[in-house]
């Protein structure tokens, strides 16, 4: 049997080592324990969709047996247990009989805890159910329940949730048995449930889940964790790869999302090797080959991204703050009590960057930037001009980006020559970026710099077919500040290995000079549009 078909990259459903490529999760599972279960912690696993939830619950699950008995149950499809209390009391009765037998359980203990539970006080009895459970066994017991937020605005759980608290507090004065630690998965913190509550719904729960400890595990990949998994498959392969290279830049795309980093290997793997671009594996372990996955990724449709949509359109206030971020270059100080911040770090698109808030990796920026540009193209004068003869820029296969300035100075003297500042100081990135993407579309890619980003200025690297152009889009501030952007440009250009980079500027002086010019140095040059 062939290797790759023993062993992939997987994107569905629990990671198992035996079958797939995965990271190394022996230390975060062992933080786990040692922060968490072994102190007695209840917490929650709350991260974004897709981010390795369920596969360190399993990898968690896999150590602590021996030494701990572990039930893990999920609400994943668990639905018709909220008719009631009844009927979700003796559905989790049923479940954790489930586990207790494949923990090998005597089964006299089994029984006894399977017997249904009827009466005017079925939570109660569960609690006292598992208190005798946990008297009896040799081992401390661990809950784990995942899928738990799917239903944590249900009162039903909500009165389980403080029916678990009641023990646990009594546990720690030592005055009843329970679980050694339970641990709930989901997107949302079960301690902030409002989050998880639609903008128009008034009502708020205050959560039962207080007790909970605080979950600090980085579950993201690093960049070191990314090449031990590569590592895995060059073993396999022998691509050639360079792994520190190839690793670096998967990280930059993804920031170490679990998913998008195993979604652009396995599409490299299984999609592109094999291609008239990249023929064998070796040939698409490659910056280029990589590029080529993560623009793949971003055109396929997937549950990730679907996800993204709605919650965009839930939340348009949120969405608003994103388009402000990437558009406006607005910049907002980092406070996750901030109900806006906490909702986009729990989806995954915001994160922290030293005290601000940021978009979570440069793959959901730009499918945002894509997202978003697609609703204005459809109105946009200078989208469609570019869209309606996207070949005229592209010669011999490459693009020619002093084709695109020039006509971009053309165009937009056109129809935006007699637009007022303010129209033009906000709307002049989102109006370049509508007029280059049709352009680049399909081939290129694009992100914008996110330590140049701010109101005045932006770097946007566009990378077409391996080569690298850098446009530097700024406000003019007069001929000093000028001179400073030029000198920053020529320094990008050392940094990237370019010889040529572009600056367009965006001048609102009374008497202006508007037009292309060229500036050279050192053996390097700039073109410069000014509008």
């Amino acid at each position: 049997m062939e290797i790759s078909m023993r062993k992939r990259f997987n994107v569905t459903g629990v990671c198992i080592p035996e079958k797939h490529y995965m990271v190394d999760l022996t230390e975060k599972v062992n933080a786990v324990v040692d922060q968490y279960v072994s102190q007695g912690a209840y917490f929650t696993v709350n991260r974004a969709r897709q981010f390795g939830k369920t596969t360190l619950l399993n990898a968690l699950e896999g150590r602590l047996r021996g030494e701990y008995a572990v039930l893990s149950i999920s609400l994943e499809a668990a639905d018709d247990y909220f008719a009631d209390m009844g009927v979700f009391v003796n559905g989790i009765v049923m479940d954790i009989a489930e586990e207790l037998r494949r923990n090998g359980v005597q089964e006299r203990v089994v029984r006894e805890w399977e017997q249904r539970i009827d009466g005017d006080y079925p939570l109660k009895a569960l609690g006292g159910r598992i208190s005798s459970l946990c008297t009896q066994s040799r081992q401390g017991v661990v809950l784990m329940i995942d899928e738990a937020d799917k239903s944590s605005d249900n009162q039903i759980f909500l009165s389980f949730l403080g029916m678990l608290r009641d023990k646990y507090l009594k546990r720690e004065m030592g005055r009843d048995s329970t679980f050694q630690s339970v641990i709930l998965a989901g997107v949302y913190d079960i301690k902030n449930l409002k989050s998880k509550l639609r903008p128009d719904e008034e009502k708020k729960y205050n959560s039962p889940w207080n007790i909970a400890a605080d979950f600090q595990i980085d579950m993201s990949f690093s960049v070191g964790e990314i090449a031990g998994m590569l590592q895995g498959y060059e073993n396999d392969h022998h691509t050639g790869m360079d792994i520190a290279r190839i690793s670096g830049l998967i990280y930059e795309y993804t920031a170490g999302y679990p998913y998008l980093v195993s979604r652009i290997c396995q599409l490299a793997d299984e999609q592109l090797a094999g291609t008239a671009d990249f023929p064998g594996k070796c040939d698409v372990w490659t910056g280029e080959g990589i590029v080529a996955a993560e623009r793949m990724l971003r055109k396929q449709r997937n549950t990730l991204f679907d996800d993204m949509v709605k919650k965009l359109s839930d939340f348009p206030k949120l969405k608003r703050m994103i388009q402000d971020i990437l558009f406006c270059g607005s910049a907002f100080p980092f406070e996750e009590n901030n109900h806006l911040i906490d909702l986009g770090v729990t989806f995954g698109f915001l994160k922290e960057n030293n005290g601000m808030v940021a978009i979570g990796n440069r793959i959901f920026e730009t499918k945002l930037y894509d997202l978003f540009l697609s609703e204005l193209s459809m109105d946009n004068a200078l989208g469609q001009t570019a869209n309606a003869e996207p070949n005229q820029f592209i010669v011999g296969g490459m693009l020619q980006m002093r084709l695109v300035m020039e006509k971009f100075y053309q165009y937009f003297m056109e129809i935006y020559g007699d637009s007022d500042q303010k129209f033009i100081e906000k709307q002049g990135r989102k109006i370049f970026l509508l007029y280059l993407k049709p352009i680049i579309n399909g081939t290129g890619n694009y992100y914008i710099e996110a330590q140049t980003r701010d109101a005045r200025r932006a770097d946007i690297i566009v990378d077409y077919r391996g080569r690298q152009f850098i446009i530097e889009l700024k406000i003019w501030r007069g001929s000093e500040y000028n001179q400073r952007g030029e000198k920053q440009l020529f320094g990008y250009l050392d940094d990237y290995g370019a010889d040529t980079g572009y600056l367009l500027s965006y001048n609102f002086n009374q008497n202006k000079t508007t037009g292309i010019r060229e500036i050279a140095r050192d053996g390097k040059r700039i073109v410069e549009v000014v509008v």
